[in-house]
């Protein structure tokens, strides 16, 4: 068989159509951001207009979920950087008995539903009596966080010679010389990737954040509120791609800092 031998017709069809079911309900969103129509969606719009965005700035209610989702995000990939770190060091360079199922406990609050999580998380707040709070949200996007800078730094330890470290520290370098000047940069671009999409993934939390916010309301959780209590649709849409941009530019550098496959770019929450 040709190596260049093109796709059959029905192929490109049959990719052309699973993307375009993926992608369209986005392009409506960012659509109806612009239309004229406040309360319903016609299709075609009526109009398009750019007066939501001023309207969106001008919503007091839409900046305080935005400062907090975005300091529950840095706080969250702050500590899923360290923890996430420390715990991929021990796994890829110590050997011990039941280090399988370490790892396996390491990578379950990925794989586990939200929900699950979630009610997880809100008993054991009840029973320590800990008032919710932006730390019991922290700790709540945290159970994944770690996990996928995890996920990226274990890759790259794997990759690491340790006769790298090993000749530092015959040529004197203590322990935090060898991290700074040996491991970090070659941990640099895999953190990188990890913390951007520990960041995009706390960002847009809803399930685990439902169960662990309490009163506060991040900025996912107040579009539910107004998808479900509708006061100007459009200016859902306009925060709507916010969110989309703030998730997915983060995401798309983290893409091209491991495509090359030497790392893992998450791993799917």
């Amino acid at each position: 068989m040709r190596s260049d031998a093109r796709s059959p017709v029905g192929l490109k069809l049959a990719a052309f159509g699973g993307l375009l079911f993926l992608h369209l309900p986005i392009l409506l969103i960012f659509l109806y951001a612009f239309t004229t129509e406040e309360r319903t969606y016609q299709f075609p719009p009526p109009g398009l207009t750019l007066k939501w965005f001023a309207v969106t700035w001008s919503r007091e209610d839409v900046w305080p979920p935005l400062y907090l989702s975005l300091r529950v995000a840095a706080i969250s990939t702050a500590l899923a950087l360290v923890l996430g770190t420390l715990v991929a060091a021990a796994m890829a360079r110590a050997k011990f008995f039941g280090r399988d199922t370490i790892t396996l406990l390491v990578i379950l609050p990925i794989a586990l539903p939200g929900i699950i999580t979630g009610m997880s998380l809100r008993s054991a707040f009840a029973i320590a009596d800990i008032p919710f709070s932006t730390f019991t949200i922290v700790l709540g996007h945290a159970t994944f966080c770690i996990v996928i800078v995890y996920n990226n730094a274990v890759a790259r330890f794997r990759r690491m010679s340790g006769s790298v470290i090993e000749a530092s520290m015959d040529l004197g370098a203590n322990g935090f010389q060898t991290f700074r000047y040996v491991v970090l940069p070659n941990l640099g671009s895999a953190l990188l990737a990890g913390g951007m999409l520990a960041f995009a993934l706390s960002f847009d939390e809803v399930i685990v954040t439902t169960f662990t916010a309490g009163q506060q309301s991040t900025l996912p959780i107040w579009m539910l509120n107004e998808l479900v209590r509708p006061r100007q649709r459009p200016v859902t849409n306009v925060v709507a791609m916010v969110v989309f941009l703030t998730t997915f530019l983060p995401i798309l550098a983290a893409y091209y800092l491991t495509r090359g496959g030497e790392e893992t770019a998450g791993g799917g929450k």
